[in-house]
């Protein structure tokens, strides 16, 4: 049974290192950064928190990837800023797949010192503490949420790949 792996969490979490971190550590697997595919778009570029964004267009990329891995054998780790409406309706498209979906947080002072660590030009200043309490306003359930803020990046992996807790078929 293939496997896919949801990362969501507010920027400057972690999302992309431990979703490296799970892909490399796959036999055979697919990371999909879900700021790569978003960026497809050039002409007519909309920020997804703004009206007229191409977040649909978006979405439909996304599981086309998923599926065509999923149908060549790949295993997917999929990560963005995701809702529960999102992670839903990926899981009622893969129903065949074991789905672990995991919401990284950290606590204020954590998320502004690894947003310092970023490059420059990746820093997101205060829009990091915004996507912080947009993160908290979802509601994910409680066992989907990992707190990283005292964790490496390899406990945090660990965690993630020998809990069941984040199962959510």
């Amino acid at each position: 049974m293939n496997k896919i792996f949801l990362i969501t969490g507010p920027a400057g979490v972690g999302k992309s290192t431990i979703s490296k971190l799970i892909a490399q550590n796959l036999e055979k697997s697919v990371l999909i950064e879900g700021d790569d595919v978003y960026h497809l778009v050039v002409g007519g570029y909309i920020s997804p928190w703004k009206e007229g964004n191409h977040l649909k267009f978006f979405w439909e990329n996304c599981k086309s990837l998923i599926k065509n891995s999923i149908k060549n054998g790949y295993d997917v780790v999929f990560n963005y800023i995701l809702d529960n409406k999102q992670v839903e309706d990926i899981k009622k498209s893969f129903l065949n797949c074991e789905i672990k979906f995991v919401c990284l947080m950290v606590d204020e002072t954590t998320i502004v010192k690894r947003d310092k660590l970023r490059s420059e030009d990746c820093q997101m200043g205060e829009r990091a503490l915004v996507l912080l309490n947009e993160m908290r306003g979802h509601n994910f359930n409680k066992n989907n949420i990992l707190d990283t803020s005292n964790l490496s990046a390899e406990e945090t992996y660990i965690d993630i790949m020998r809990s069941n807790r984040y199962l959510i078929w």
